[in-house]
């Protein structure tokens, strides 16, 4: 290592790169995870350094360390959130100490660089930085205290956009009827804004289940210390630290009504991830959608044109892909892989201390990233600007033997099956057939099978 300095910890000596704010803890980290080359995601450094302004605030409150040093600290939180550069100062891999001790001193030696100087005097990792707190609920706080942030900033707004959207396009497309499909196959007729309120309820319903997990995601650790009894915190600092966090925020966080679950186990984030996986697969869901309703355009069912956003073959001229709806079926195929992760982690709680921390924290917010980037994706670059092929609607219903379903109370099952199966087998409409099968008038028939009233439900007659 070129131009270094000397630094030491309980340990001993260890050369550390001049410019690093970091010191000997985090150097050793460098050295002893050399395995994805990843850091822990820049909002959750940020929600660490939060953490660490709060809890600054809280011990000077508590006179546990002096009104200059906390105010010192605080700054340096500050100047380090404004640092465009702020992750080469974090360069500890994700795959790391479980409990995430080895991020927790980065940010604490980083800190007591930085308040260091402005303080005028020396500012202690341990001591000072890290005052009332241990790794072992500072690391659990953050999961927390990111995710909530993350929730509330980006993807609860992001699938609000991507309901409303589908909403308002539903209500421009409600006069296009079309084939419904069970098993891919041909069922009875729907409105097209019948499909489209049902991708936007899918949504809706999400964003409720997330916002039902807000108030234990945006309940903390924080005053457990090591173990949940909260040694060398004073018994005022957790109450006082969630008050300060909120007014820095604009999130209401609350104590943990148990140190020992918050630390001990990641439940909560196990639940979020799930509700995230369930998300995912609603996506899944919507993408597929769009992707058979635009397959094509002559050979598939071409109901739908989605935008075309860039060529789709280096080979084939004019071929256009449903790049968007495909980008959408991958995130939800990587949430639900994150998901996966996050279980296995949530059973590694071994007694007073959940030990896959950094692999929660990392995967939680990738997932969080994933869907509300796409969400606004799959809105504005697909859902939003598709255009409706009416002719090839209208070829398939008038061509839909399913439809003589609706005969069904008049006629009865067996005689509609015979006239279905004769329909398929001439290609013939199914109003040609039964007007030829049944004592039903034309007049009749075409009232009786009109694919807009039976998009209505109820029974023809």
């Amino acid at each position: 290592m070129k131009n270094t300095r000397i630094e030491q910890d309980s340990m001993g000596e260890l050369e550390v790169a001049s410019e690093a704010l970091y010191g000997a803890q985090t150097q050793r980290a460098i050295n002893n995870f050399p395995i994805s080359g990843n850091q822990l995601p820049k909002s959750f450094i940020k929600s660490l350094l939060l953490i660490k302004a709060a809890a600054a605030k809280t011990n000077v409150t508590l006179g546990q360390i002096p009104p200059k040093m906390g105010d010192a600290i605080e700054q340096a939180v500050k100047q380090l959130l404004n640092e465009p550069q702020l992750m080469t100062h974090f360069p500890v891999d994700i795959y790391q100490t479980g409990s995430g001790t080895s991020t927790n001193m980065n940010a604490n030696e980083v800190l007591a660089t930085i308040a260091s100087g402005i303080y005028g005097e020396k500012v202690g990792a341990n001591d000072h930085i890290n005052c009332s707190q241990s790794s072992n609920d500072v690391i659990p706080t953050a999961i927390h205290v990111s995710a909530s942030l993350a929730l509330h900033q980006h993807l609860i707004p992001s699938l609000q956009r991507l309901a409303s959207t589908t909403r308002i396009k539903a209500e421009t497309v409600h006069h296009h009827i079309k084939t419904g499909r069970t098993h891919l196959m041909d069922a009875m007729p729907i409105r097209l804004s019948q499909s489209l309120n049902g991708w936007a309820s899918q949504i809706e319903l999400n964003i409720a289940h997330l916002k039902g997990l807000q108030t234990s995601i945006q309940s903390l650790a924080q005053g457990g210390t090591a173990v949940g009894t909260g040694i060398n915190a004073d018994p005022q600092f957790a109450a006082l630290f969630n008050q300060n966090l909120s007014t820095m925020t604009g999130i209401h966080f609350t104590p943990a009504d148990n140190f020992f679950t918050h630390i001990g186990t990641q439940d909560i984030a196990v639940s979020l991830s799930g509700q995230l996986k369930a998300t995912a697969v609603s996506i899944i869901k919507i993408s597929n959608d769009l992707r058979w309703m635009n397959s094509g355009p002559l050979a598939g069912l071409g109901e739908i044109e989605l935008e075309a956003l860039q060529p789709g073959s280096s080979i084939m001229p004019g071929k256009v892909n449903p790049v968007i709806a495909e980008a959408a079926a991958m995130v939800g195929a990587q949430v639900i892989g994150n998901d996966a992760a996050i279980t296995v982690a949530g059973q590694s709680g071994n007694f007073e201390l959940n030990v896959m921390l950094p692999l929660v924290a990392n995967n939680l917010l990738s997932s969080i990233e994933l869907l509300a980037n796409v969400s606004v994706l799959l809105a504005d670059k697909a859902i939003k600007t598709f255009t409706v092929n009416e002719q090839k609607l209208k070829e398939a219903l008038t061509r839909n033997p399913i439809l003589v379903t609706a005969l069904n109370p008049v006629i009865g099952y067996e005689k509609a099956a015979k006239i279905a199966k004769i329909a398929y087998a001439e290609g013939r409409p199914i109003i040609e057939v039964a007007d030829e099968y049944t004592d039903l008038s034309k007049e009749e028939l075409m009232v009786l099978l009109d694919p807009t009233k039976l998009t209505e439900g109820g029974i023809s007659g």
